[in-house]
């Protein structure tokens, strides 16, 4: 399958497609990879709905059973094989606005049966109204998962504003030091045009140019966690498409652009299974960011 280039839209150091690019046209209204993903789209609504109140408990945080006296990871895959150590980094996963870790069931599962050691997922509250309090949370949550596992550093994976949240953690609350990876799934790093639509304190804080968004834009030089911001073409929360990309000059960023996955279907499709594995077992290339390339 070869990859589509994703068009310019602005500064960024790297950027991969993943699925192949659709017709364009009007003819792509009635493609059968939009209607595809559509109707995929609906069904996962349609089961998250069920499988919501699953989400709702607490996720007890394990020892890695690879750390034990004797210990081994008996799911440890030949995807590790460049790297044992990849697959003992812990995984945390946070979900986005008005939903749970219930959104994660087939990322879990298929991260484990990878053979990531650890990976668990992460509740912030429903009632929560400012991103820089719910990336305190996340932080605080981060420390009790090192303490835990006895490991130094974690791997963090956020859908939607899940991803925002842990952005802000990483980039403006020294949050570098704990996270070894975040990669982001719908994330609107540049706002969404719908956040208009529903005037609360949270949503507010995303829509285009908000002080929050504007904050993140701010200098952040020294950031070491690399970002993998994912994002679709054919997602119907952030919008303009483009607002899913991460594009900063200090930062690591990996963009990549996939096609005819709707933002529910994200952390469920296969392909972006793979790639969030591949990501997290460092097989992708580490971005360098453009304040350094333009200075050399």
């Amino acid at each position: 399958m070869r990859p589509a280039a994703d068009p310019p839209t602005g500064p960024a150091s790297h950027t991969e497609a993943v699925l192949p690019a659709a017709p364009r046209g009007l003819r792509a209204l009635a493609s059968r990879a939009v209607l595809t993903g559509g109707i995929t789209e609906l069904a996962l609504v349609g089961a998250h709905v069920l499988m919501y109140p699953l989400g709702t408990r607490v996720e007890p945080v394990r020892p890695d059973p690879s750390r034990r006296p004797g210990g081994r990871n008996p799911a440890a895959r030949a995807l590790f094989a460049a790297d044992p150590l990849a697959a003992r980094t812990p995984v945390v996963l946070v979900h986005g606005l008005i939903d749970n870790c219930s959104i994660f069931a087939v990322m879990r599962r298929s991260l484990r049966r990878r053979g990531f050691a650890h990976v668990c997922s992460w509740n912030y509250s429903p009632l929560l109204d400012d991103v820089a309090r719910g990336a305190a949370d996340l932080g605080a949550h981060l420390e009790r998962v090192c303490e835990q596992t006895g490991h130094e550093r974690v791997h963090v994976v956020g859908h939607s504003l899940g991803g925002l949240i842990a952005r802000y953690h990483v980039q403006r609350q020294g949050g570098d030091a704990r996270v070894a990876s975040l990669v982001t799934l719908g994330t609107p790093h540049r706002g969404s045009v719908l956040a208009h639509l529903l005037p609360t304190p949270l949503v507010r804080q995303l829509r285009p140019g908000s002080p929050v968004l504007e904050e993140l834009a701010l200098p952040a030089p020294g950031v070491r966690t690399p970002i993998t911001a994912v994002y679709s073409d054919l997602d119907q929360v952030v919008l303009p498409t483009r607002a899913g990309r991460c594009d900063h000059p200090d930062l690591h960023v990996r963009n990549v652009l996939v096609r005819g996955i709707g933002h529910m279907t994200l952390p469920f499709h296969r392909q972006v299974l793979d790639e969030v594995a591949a990501t997290l077992a460092g097989h992708r290339p580490v971005a360098v960011p453009l304040a350094t390339t333009a200075a050399a």
